[in-house]
């Protein structure tokens, strides 16, 4: 009879054990079910919001200029406004296209709300994107396009018309030269859709005109003393043949300054400098002669980009690209604008 009993108490904690299994699984596939929608998919979110945050990843693609810096001090500080709101996770991929995609997939391993991804190149994050999209987390691209389709591999795209940022520095251009310039072209990373852009709406504007040419295109990667480099060369091949440099960003510019300089060239003078961004020390340099244009590329993208998540959640349609507003300065406003600029 004791043996019956027992075998009975045992039968009853094994049922039980069992029915406490089950429960724990469904709750489990309850919580990967709901999400923050990846891609264009459902609204939702609240995988790591204990105490009502939602956790947000931001995937950099590196922090070696005023602009990269500008644009993540940004996304920090509106984070910051709402501490209670989100908690943001930011990762550095160093300039390394594989190590960022890596980045995103350790953000969806994570299992954060949603993701920022500033890519460094269009190609290289399919895969990292899929991730994201079969994880139901919602990417939003940020300064710079990747492949896919807005709505389907990712949210949304925020970012500044790179073609006709292109378009205004020729512009510029043309009226201050009089339709005729001898053109070194410093071009920004391979494979980025900022330079393909910032390239394209210059060379569709300067088409219009016979007598300016591109003389000689190099890419200094976005990078000073990279440009100052490559400008260093070209001023040994084409020397006084140059009467303009366009650089795809202030950084280069500044290095194209440099080289000028060492090689008894007057920049801003001798040779026009035209560039993109609109950063202190290019503002500053115009000035000072040295420089004299650069259109403005917004990095401030933390109000904009939070504000378009939000939306995202609330079940609003975005469109395919959400644009950012840029201004052109040069001699008659640099000094307005010199103190507010990054």
């Amino acid at each position: 009879m004791k043996s019956t009993v027992g075998g009975r108490k045992s039968l009853a904690v094994l049922v039980a054990l069992l029915f406490a299994c089950a429960l724990a699984l469904g709750g489990c596939r309850k919580e990967s079910s709901s999400g923050g929608g990846g891609g264009g998919g459902v609204a939702g979110g609240g995988r790591n919001n204990a105490g009502g945050k939602k956790v947000i990843g931001f995937s950099q693609m590196e922090m070696d200029g005023p602009w990269r810096i500008a644009e993540t001090e940004s996304i920090k500080g509106e984070a910051a406004k709402k501490p209670d709101k989100y908690d943001l996770r930011v990762t550095v991929a160093q300039g390394d296209t594989a190590k960022q995609a890596a980045n995103v997939e350790d953000l969806v391993a994570q299992r954060v709300d949603a993701i920022f991804l500033a890519p460094r190149e269009t190609v290289g994050f399919e895969q990292a994107l899929a991730t994201a999209k079969s994880a139901n987390i919602p990417v939003i691209l940020v300064d710079r396009e990747a492949s896919g389709a807005a709505g389907d591999d990712f949210v949304t795209v925020l970012k500044s018309d790179f073609i006709k940022q292109g378009q205004r520095a020729a512009e510029w251009l043309a009226t201050a030269s009089n339709g005729k310039a001898n053109i070194v072209e410093l071009s920004g990373t391979s494979g980025a859709s900022v330079t393909a852009d910032r390239g394209k709406g210059f060379r569709d504007e300067i088409a219009k005109h016979p007598e300016m040419k591109i003389i000689q295109t190099q890419t200094g990667d976005f990078n000073r003393a990279k440009a100052r480099d490559v400008m260093q060369n070209i001023i040994q091949a084409r020397g006084k043949e140059i009467t303009a440099v366009y650089a795809h960003n202030d950084e280069m510019a500044l290095g194209a300054i440099q080289a000028l300089e060492a090689a008894g060239m007057k920049p801003g003078t001798d040779v026009l400098i035209i560039s993109v961004d609109g950063q202190k020390s290019a503002l500053q340099a115009i000035l000072d002669g040295k420089m004299n244009v650069t259109i403005e590329s917004n990095p401030r993208f933390g109000p904009l980009a939070f504000a378009t998540l939000e939306k995202f959640w609330s079940g609003e349609k975005l469109p395919p690209i959400v644009g950012i507003e840029d201004r052109l300065f040069d001699k008659t406003n640099a000094a307005q604008f010199l103190n507010e600029a990054y």
